[in-house]
């Protein structure tokens, strides 16, 4: 993968002469005293002093040889990652995640990740999010996935993507064609939304609080399949992400229409992962497939 150079010029410092390094390495000494005399060329400069017992670096190859031992350090520590990930057989997954997320993008993930990794085992709990980044951060989950918006000390986002809220209706809601809504065009409706939105800080709440209007709350509930039935069978308004509902939209069962508040657009969803620790490769080799899949999602129209 590397020019011969690298470790040619390694082992000729090493040994302090060109015929010691050709026997190390089992090639000629003319092969290596080839390389030596084109880099040398290349650059302007004599890389090393030759003399009878041998050769001594000169100042430029001092120079020279810091940058070869480094890349090859950095090469070999490559080459030691890929033997894991080629030799990985077996290990565990603790992932902690919202149920928009179990529902949607993680079942189809985890069947192409067990399909190269069949060894490795998961536990799955699905949590609010501020639990989701409890778990991460005391160490009983190795990735979380929830909203990053607001994250507490002791967790880092891996990835992060914008999951605006607006609303989820039928195609054949009396809204369903427009393009945008406001937040007071849902007040004659009935609205549900989820368990951990009801209290006084939550985004839905800051966004009636600045539109200035009040909009009741029909169903209130932190199950997201009876949310889905609720706006399915009694023509309700979710107050949702697109992100649990992503099926049903492509489908043409659901509709999704952006709501006009800057608080409801700022939200954003991602992977995140301890800040303390670092991620086992089973681990980092899962975030990194889960950040693609996220990455691949349109979320914002």
């Amino acid at each position: 993968m590397h020019d011969k150079f690298l470790a040619y010029f390694d082992a000729v410092a090493q040994h302090g002469s060109i015929r010691k390094a050709a026997v190390h390495l089992n090639v000629s000494s003319s092969s290596v005293n080839r390389k030596i005399i084109a880099a040398e060329e290349r650059f302007g400069v004599r890389l090393f002093d030759r003399h009878a017992e041998g050769v001594e670096l000169t100042a430029a190859g001092a120079v020279v040889l810091e940058h070869c031992r480094r890349t090859l350090f950095d090469y070999r520590k490559t080459m030691s990652v890929m033997d894991d990930i080629r030799e990985l057989r077996t290990g565990h997954i603790d992932i902690a995640t919202l149920d928009s997320v179990a529902l949607s993008i993680l079942p189809d993930v985890l069947e192409r990740f067990s399909t190269a990794y069949p060894q490795i085992s998961f536990t799955i709990r699905m949590a609010e999010p501020s639990n989701v980044a409890d778990s991460v951060a005391e160490g009983r989950a190795d990735i979380g996935i929830t909203f990053t918006n607001d994250l507490r000390t002791g967790v880092r986002p891996y990835t992060e993507k914008s999951a605006p809220i607006g609303a989820i209706m039928r195609p054949d809601h009396p809204l369903a064609g427009r393009d945008r809504l406001l937040v007071d065009d849902l007040t004659p409706f009935h609205v549900v939304r989820s368990y951990d939105g009801v209290n006084e800080r939550s985004l839905w709440t800051e966004a009636m609080t600045a539109a200035g209007v009040a909009v009741p709350t029909h169903t209130t509930t932190n199950s997201l399949p009876l949310a889905r039935s609720l706006i399915l069978r009694m023509h309700c308004i979710g107050i949702y992400t697109k992100i649990g509902f992503l099926g049903d939209i492509e489908d043409g069962k659901l509709h999704y229409i952006p709501i006009q508040s800057q608080t409801l657009n700022e939200l954003k969803i991602g992977i995140i992962i301890s800040a303390r620790t670092a991620l086992a490769q089973p681990s980092n080799l899962l975030c990194r497939s889960l950040s693609k899949a996220l990455r691949a999602l349109r979320l914002d129209s």
